[in-house]
């Protein structure tokens, strides 16, 4: 007879992607949060990476939507289908009981937003469900011990929010959420191109872009890539060339108001904490962090060292799952919880 197992499973609910990790198996998913969807049915036709593959390029009775925004719930209906679908096929072939789920939220998401995440979630076949915190949950899967007295300071750049946070003993001390992340810089390319090239691009095409020569740093390499949009103009295909000097000047918006941020919370952070965190450094987690130069260029702003994790993408995931086995060591106001 096959026995069944109950699980713990962590998932970064993320406004551009889904990581989903399960204990004692590591991240098993990472696919980007698109539902494609017919629109008179509301049928779902593709979730995840199939989705995301229809972006930009579907016919008129079929919409690809991404049901999260700012890394909260924007359609509860949606997201709490395409949960389904995640944990089905992620858990579906396993012999399991409902499992306990930690699911990570921003800082500061309102009591309405949490309620969302958690009838969503547990409506999408959890057994409990917690919520914790982005950057705790960062802190966790980077490693760092936030039990201690000792103060540490993390920035988790995502798709849709940047978390600055600072930790100590189990708690957040300080911190702060903007909805200006990885989207954002997307965005900013965009309206870059459209303003200089009068060519008008797609945020699939803004996000290779992003990745392939985007920077943030003015001192790094310049290098360049051939992109092709559709002329405002004309109507036509046209192709144009980007550098990466300019891609620096579209995103510096959005960068600042990052570095802001950062400065705010250490502005606002005791001055013994601010000891620990000019030692140790700030430790960088998310997507976003990922972005050339970001992490220089914050260092260069602060005069204090940046470490961008090992694992940035999956930190948060990692850490959310890691962090059903610490629920006591943990403060009870960074935990939220439902049960069936």
């Amino acid at each position: 007879m096959l026995g069944f197992l109950a699980t713990d499973i962590g998932i970064d609910l993320g406004t551009a992607s889904i990581i989903v990790y399960i204990k004692g198996e590591g991240v098993v998913m990472n696919e980007p949060s698109v539902v494609a969807i017919e629109k008179n049915t509301n049928k779902i036709l593709a979730v995840g990476e199939e989705a995301w593959r229809m972006v930009g390029r579907t016919p008129g009775n079929i919409m690809a939507i991404r049901p999260l925004k700012s890394g909260v719930i924007a359609d509860y209906n949606v997201t709490e289908m395409m949960l389904k679908y995640f944990i089905k096929k992620t858990c579906g072939r396993k012999h399991f009981l409902r499992p306990r789920i930690m699911v990570c939220i921003p800082t500061g998401a309102t009591s309405v937003e949490k309620r969302a995440v958690l009838e969503a979630v547990h409506s999408a076949g959890a057994r409990k469900v917690y919520l914790i915190e982005e950057p705790v949950a960062a802190a966790i899967g980077a490693g760092l011990d936030i039990s201690k007295p000792y103060g540490h300071m993390v920035v988790d750049v995502g798709g849709g929010t940047t978390d600055v946070a600072v930790l100590s003993l189990g708690n957040i001390v300080y911190s702060q959420s903007i909805r200006v992340a990885g989207d954002k810089f997307d965005e900013a390319l965009i309206k870059h191109i459209r303003r200089e090239y009068n060519v008008i691009i797609g945020e699939r095409t803004a996000e290779e872009l992003k990745i392939k020569v985007g920077t943030v740093f003015p001192n790094d390499r310049d290098i360049s890539m051939e992109i092709r949009g559709r002329n405002l103009v004309s109507g036509l295909p046209k192709n144009i060339e980007v550098t990466s000097r300019e891609t620096c000047a579209a995103m510096e918006e959005p960068v600042n108001a990052i570095i802001d941020c950062i400065f705010h919370v250490l502005e606002s952070t005791p001055p013994e904490l601010s000891a620990d965190i000019s030692e140790k450094g700030i430790v960088m987690t998310g997507g976003g962090s990922l972005l050339r130069g970001l992490d220089k260029l914050i260092s260069q702003k602060t005069n204090i060292p940046v470490y961008v994790t090992e694992d940035s993408i999956s930190s948060v995931a990692i850490g959310t799952g890691n962090a059903l086995e610490h629920l006591d060591k943990l403060g009870p106001s960074l935990i939220t919880y439902k049960k069936s």
